[in-house]
């Protein structure tokens, strides 16, 4: 039998980042949150924290960190379906691209918080085509995410399009692209990347090209600072769409090529176990999109 005070010290850990951090959220000393993780290392013979700024669960954590989050689920969901009034707060770990993060998604948090106070969450930003590795190792219980495929156990939901468009200043294009977007331009023009994950510059330019990008690339991790970097003519890069359509109109920025629009599919997949605790959860993402044409128009 799984002594679940030792999970909860665990789980603290791993959602805060660091022992000290753990043991102020739980309301206990340093010492007995270490004294907790090392009897459950011991029950279970293998080590299952790497210690570390933060703290990151090993394989065999992982392992543990999803049987946790599967408990606590599947306990709301008892205490849901008796009817049973319960305060106890219930943390959902979830992984979601940047751009949604800065558009969309947490307007459909907020809609969910309104029948659910005692939910919180703790989101985890990640590039789109990556961020389901967090939902296969379990450290996750749902994903925004551009993988259509089920991932095994989980349940996959479209959310539509969501659209991007290449975009620049207007001295930018002057300087860089006066006779258009070649791949001699290409090659010159600084562009813009969010992060070491992020192809969107380079999926965007081969299909505009026909060349992949050799550019040399300003790394800016925001999407607001994106833009703004955009504007002030530091590079070229691709900005969601409805975030940029009011700067284009006003000519702070134009879109590049032939066809600056690129659209990328999302899709809501959350682990199957908890799939009936957060069906109200994947409501509200659904109805965020449904209520516009696509993800795209968000």
């Amino acid at each position: 039998m799984l002594d679940y005070t030792l999970l909860t010290a665990f789980a603290a850990v791993i959602r805060h980042g660091s022992f000290d951090a753990a043991a102020s959220a739980l309301g206990l000393t340093q010492s007995a949150i270490s004294q907790r993780i090392k009897l459950l290392e011991e029950r279970f013979g293998s080590t299952l924290i790497i210690r570390g700024q933060p703290a990151q669960p090993t394989s065999s954590g992982k392992t543990l960190l999803r049987h946790v989050q599967e408990v606590q689920m599947l306990e709301r969901a008892l205490t849901d379906d008796l009817g049973i009034a319960t305060d106890a707060p219930t943390t959902l770990r979830i992984a979601v691209n940047a751009d949604s993060l800065a558009s969309w998604f947490l307007v459909a948090l907020a809609d969910f918080t309104q029948d659910h106070p005692n939910i919180y969450f703790d989101l985890i930003t990640d590039d789109q085509d990556h961020s389901a590795e967090w939902l296969k190792s379990g450290e996750v219980v749902a994903a925004v995410t551009a993988i259509a495929r089920p991932i095994s156990g989980c349940d996959c939901t479209s959310l539509g399009n969501f659209r991007y468009i290449a975009t620049a200043s207007p001295a930018f294009v002057s300087r860089y692209f006066p006779n258009g977007v070649t791949i001699a331009a290409l090659s010159q023009a600084p562009a813009l990347q969010y992060d070491t994950k992020d192809q969107l510059q380079n999926q965007w330019a081969q299909r505009e090209s026909g060349a992949s990008l050799k550019a040399q690339h300003h790394v800016v991790p925001s999407t607001q600072g994106f833009i703004d970097a955009a504007k002030l003519g530091l590079g070229w890069g691709m900005n969601p769409a409805h975030l940029v359509e009011p700067l284009i109109r006003s000519g702070e920025l134009v879109g590049l090529g032939q066809n600056p629009q690129f659209d990328i599919p999302l899709y809501w997949q959350c682990n199957r176990i908890t799939a009936k605790t957060l069906a109200p959860l994947t409501k509200a993402v659904r109805n965020v999109t449904k209520d516009q044409k696509s993800a795209a128009s968000l």
